[in-house]
């Protein structure tokens, strides 16, 4: 096959339905896509798409090349972002994953280490999904619960984050503390809405108090924090928060099963590049001295 234009051009009707559309992601008129296809499938000898009103649907033949054309788009996808991260120096762009409950610690590290590299451009992702570092979504990634097992990652220990079973002074005025686990199915709590959470202080809520005594979810941890100081009920919160509001009070003490391991996890082909080192470095020293 020496014509890998059409090929692209087939994978784009293939992936979005139209002719139009494809036209529109390839930069190209539609009659350019046409022309591609109509070229592409006398070259095989078969019909590779079914021509309908609303546009285009693969046909089994189609399908077979578009599982092809997938996975190069994919190689290709994952090659430019090991380029992108393999530039000389610590500049273009550093992206950095991790949970948004440590924005608060890593934010202010992220702004230094910008400022001292003015080449430099942080996109700091946060969330629960999973960046494809094979992929080059990210350059480091700060994951918690067990250590990542991906073959092609480097994975590091990063830190322990504590935490504590807390109300605030609103909720112990109304509902009192609870008097020892056994007591906790007499209160009310804050959880998390994902059921399948990975978090060890969720899972432990989770076997300890029944599912109607749940009754403020959140789906960031930040909102926890929230939830807990307006009084919706006991929750999770961290030692940092703890010490942002010194007013929140301890209902229990902090169990050892509750903490969460944090992981740095960078991908083996970018790992060594000069602006990942940097970073790497310049987070741990910062990092010394966390009590989160």
């Amino acid at each position: 096959m020496d014509n890998w234009d059409e090929i692209r051009t087939a994978f784009q009707v293939a992936r979005i339905g139209t002719v139009s559309g494809a036209a529109e992601i390839l930069r190209v008129h539609h009659a350019t896509v046409i022309r591609h296809i109509d070229a592409l499938e006398q070259r095989l000898g078969v019909k590779l798409f079914q021509r309908h009103a609303r546009g285009y649907t693969a046909t089994e033949a189609g399908q077979d090349l578009m599982q092809v054309a997938t996975a190069t788009d994919d190689q290709f996808t994952q090659l430019a972002g090991r380029i992108r991260g393999q530039s000389d120096g610590v500049s273009g762009d550093l992206v950095v994953t991790s949970l948004v409950m440590l924005s608060p610690v890593l934010t202010p590290v992220l702004a230094q280490f910008r400022r001292e590299n003015p080449d430099l451009t942080v996109r700091f992702l946060t969330g629960a999904r999973l960046f494809r570092l094979e992929y080059g979504e990210a350059h480091v990634a700060i994951r918690a619960g067990e250590a990542p097992s991906q073959p092609d990652n480097v994975v590091q220990p990063f830190f322990s984050q504590t935490m504590h079973l807390v109300a605030a002074p609103s909720y112990i005025e109304q509902h009192g503390t609870p008097d020892g686990i056994d007591d906790l199915v007499n209160h009310w709590f804050i959880g998390h809405d994902n059921i399948d959470s990975r978090a060890p202080f969720i899972r432990w809520l989770a076997e300890k108090v029944p599912e109607n005594r749940i009754v403020f979810r959140i789906t960031d941890d930040r909102a926890m924090v929230d939830a807990v100081v307006s009084g919706a009920g006991i929750g999770f919160v961290s030692t940092w928060d703890m010490r942002q509001h010194p007013e929140l009070i301890e209902v229990m003490p902090s169990q050892k099963e509750w903490t969460a391991p944090l992981w740095l996890v960078t991908h083996v082909d970018l790992h060594r590049t000069t602006k990942v080192q940097a970073f790497l470095k310049f987070l741990k020293e910062k990092a010394s001295d966390w009590e989160v």
